[in-house]
């Protein structure tokens, strides 16, 4: 791995704005960029990553490449840097990188950007719902604001069902459709209230996807991650906390983008997971997702 967490399972005090950056990550999360091995499981494949600039779409998006899929990455104006490096290591794969920008807590910009994906890729068969926001509150219930539960409520949700709308389109028998839940859905933290819900409510849409979209042969899964270290944490937790990131887990550590992208793999692969459905696959370090 490019990077680790050290053996009391947490990283040095540091902190970004939102949504934050990979560069200015001490150390560099490991996206399987010097370890990923493709085997062509997903040979012609045209996957949709929102949030792939960085983080789990990042790496979802290099192992994708490496099995032969062609990849568009979904991002914000504001992680345009991250996104090209992305595009740059999927293109070194072998594969077509189509960069996708918008802002999906907009109805419009979801469909959008399904629509530019689309167009650039000649087709869809995978969308990995993966963009997401949370911010750490230090006070209490009462000092969630209005625009605090709009961004996360947006961003995880409702860009999720605009996404997939939009999508439905275009994926025919054999696609599948992938969320991005949390460790969060089974083992809320206080300080993560909003972000806890709307995890917890994808895990729902997850397995009613899953059951609506069957006849059409569209498979429905999620993967339920846990202390992952990306670009979200130094921007939306205390600094403090970093430096026991992911120590509460049994294998006493927080997880690296790439160990993650493998699970997405596995239920993008209609060889693999063909009748696998509705499941939602925890990678969360022994923390238990039941």
């Amino acid at each position: 791995m490019t990077a680790e967490s050290d053996s009391s399972g947490g990283f040095p005090a540091q902190h970004q704005q939102p949504p934050g950056l990979t560069g200015r990550m001490r150390p560099l999360p490991d996206h399987g960029e010097d370890s990923y091995v493709g085997h062509d499981r997903l040979t012609g494949v045209r996957a949709l990553i929102t949030g792939g600039d960085s983080g789990i779409g990042r790496a979802v998006a290099i192992a994708y490449a490496r099995e032969g899929a062609d990849v568009a990455i979904g991002y914000l104006d504001e992680e345009q840097e991250d996104a090209e490096e992305t595009a740059r290591l999927v293109e070194a794969a072998g594969a077509t990188a189509v960069l996708v920008p918008g802002d999906l807590t907009e109805e419009g910009t979801c469909r959008a950007v399904v629509r530019d994906a689309v167009r650039g890729l000649g087709g869809l068969d995978v969308l990995v719902n993966n963009a997401g926001f949370q911010m750490a509150r230090r006070g209490s219930i009462e000092d969630v604001t209005p625009e605090d539960l709009d961004r996360v409520l947006k961003t995880n949700l409702y860009a999720l069902v605009w996404m997939t709308q939009a999508s439905l389109e275009h994926l025919g028998y054999g696609a599948s459709i992938i969320n991005v839940s949390s460790i969060q859905a089974y083992q809320p933290s206080t300080s993560l209230l909003d972000y806890a819900s709307t995890k917890a409510a994808i895990n729902n849409m997850t397995v009613n996807l899953a059951a609506e979209l069957g006849e059409r042969g569209i498979r429905v899964n999620a993967v339920a991650p846990g202390p992952i270290w990306t670009p979200l944490q130094p921007a939306t937790q205390p600094s403090q906390k970093l430096e026991s990131f992911g120590a509460d887990t049994p294998l006493g550590r927080a997880g690296q983008p790439a160990e993650v992208a493998h699970a997405f793999v596995y239920l993008a692969s209609n060889h693999e997971a063909g009748y696998v459905s509705g499941t939602v696959l925890g990678v969360t370090g022994g923390k238990p997702v039941f």
